[in-house]
């Protein structure tokens, strides 16, 4: 089979990137899509994302946002807190209103089923897009087109191989594209809770010396826990039932929405930070956590992975417009050169984030504590902040303002 896009990697991203050719280049470009349905997840997933109004922008210009916000919280404000968990008394260090101009949402929360569900409908309803099913285990290019080969032996060429296969990604490692790691040592939980008290859409922050643990608001009176613990203690909390296990979600919630239950399964991951050496090799080009996989600890993984769907779907509209093949060389550059410093800049600044806020030395903690102080103090910081966070600042593709390229 020859296509002029293959997409491996079935994942949002993958998803989001082959529905995006599909919008913006019609039957122009045969694309494929080579990766588990997303239907294939987790039943019941407790996780959540928080997308900002860059990502919004994206879904709205794919024609999806509308069936995401049936099932999105708006956040309205977030909390920062950086006190013990023996304190009686847990001051908040600053807090900012979560909006833009016109008092639109900087960000949505809105539970990952439910982003793979939108998808992968929009995908079942696209004839621009094939699906096919099966493992990559190869690729190679060529002078004109790269093959990709699956577990089955079926060979697949394309005029370009976009690689939205994850972290391990098996297109990433045949096109010898080294990667850096960094960080570890610390294991990302998550759980949804049923609360008594009504959130009002706040989203809170609380670093502790394990790691950040956040509360993360859904609709109605829900929300999604994530937090980050150091291993050996994520171990230990992972192994209790659940009546001892709500006990240590219930002691870091700190009484602020009243009676909790547990309302989904506890899962987790080992966390680390990942950054691709380059983005590109002849006709295969990288996105997504294939290209960077990032501390969650402010919630940018997805959000970093649609603003590389966009940019290179505007790099790629660009290049037809002047008769150029998908893979043209000197087009894949564009993308790297508009998106790695970007990523890089953000991977490490989480990192560094989490570093800072997880422990408890007692000069670094008031300094800290100084820090927000004096950003709770300005309000052009926090508006300026905010702006950042919504992905709306620096060189914003079309997508991230809801308009399709080309």
């Amino acid at each position: 089979m020859v296509f002029d896009i293959l997409i491996g990697g079935g994942s949002f991203v993958g998803s989001a990137m082959a529905l995006a050719l599909a919008k913006t280049f019609g039957p122009t470009f045969r694309v494929a899509l080579v990766g588990p349905d997303l239907d294939a997840g987790p039943g019941d997933d407790a996780r959540a994302s928080a997308l900002t109004a860059g990502s919004k922008a994206v879904f709205e210009a794919l024609g999806i946002w509308s069936a995401v916000e049936a099932h999105a919280q708006a956040v309205s404000r977030i909390e920062l807190t950086d006190s013990s968990l023996e304190n009686g008394v847990r001051p908040v260090l600053t807090r900012y209103d979560n909006v833009l101009e016109g008092d639109e949402p900087a960000s949505w929360i809105v539970p990952n089923r439910v982003v793979a569900d939108v998808l992968s409908r929009a995908l079942a309803s696209s004839a621009e897009v094939v699906r096919l099913s099966g493992a990559i285990t190869g690729w190679e290019a060529g002078p004109t087109r790269a093959t990709v080969t699956l577990a089955d032996g079926q060979k697949i060429e394309a005029c370009l191989v976009i690689a939205a296969d994850g972290r391990r990604s098996r297109l990433r490692e045949s096109a010898g594209i080294g990667v850096v790691t960094f960080g570890g040592g610390q294991t990302g939980i998550v759980t949804r809770i049923a609360h008594e008290l009504p959130h009002d859409g706040v989203a809170v922050q609380h670093f502790l010396p394990g790691g950040p643990f956040a509360i993360l608001p859904l609709p109605g009176q829900r929300s999604c826990i994530t937090w980050s613990e150091a291993s050996g203690a994520a171990d230990r909390i992972l192994k209790l039932d659940d009546a001892a296990f709500l006990d240590e979600v219930d002691l870091r919630v700190g009484g602020r929405l009243g009676v909790i239950t547990l309302d989904g399964p506890r899962q987790s991951w080992p966390l680390s930070t990942l950054l691709a050496r380059s983005y590109v090799a002849s006709r295969l080009v990288l996105i997504g956590d294939a290209a960077h996989g990032v501390h969650p600890i402010a919630g940018q993984g997805l959000n970093l992975g649609l603003k590389d769907v966009a940019a290179l779907t505007e790099v790629l509209a660009d290049a037809a417009r002047v008769g150029l093949d998908p893979g043209d060389a000197a087009s894949l550059q564009r993308y790297e050169r508009w998106r790695r410093f970007d990523a890089f800049a953000s991977a490490t600044a989480f990192e560094g984030l989490n570093r800072l806020f997880s422990n408890d030395v007692t000069l670094l903690r008031s300094a800290r504590e100084v820090g927000l102080g004096l950003v709770d103090r300005i309000p052009a910081l926090k508006r300026l902040l905010v702006r950042e966070a919504a992905g709306l600042t620096g060189n914003v593709p079309l997508m991230m303002k809801g308009v399709l390229p080309g």
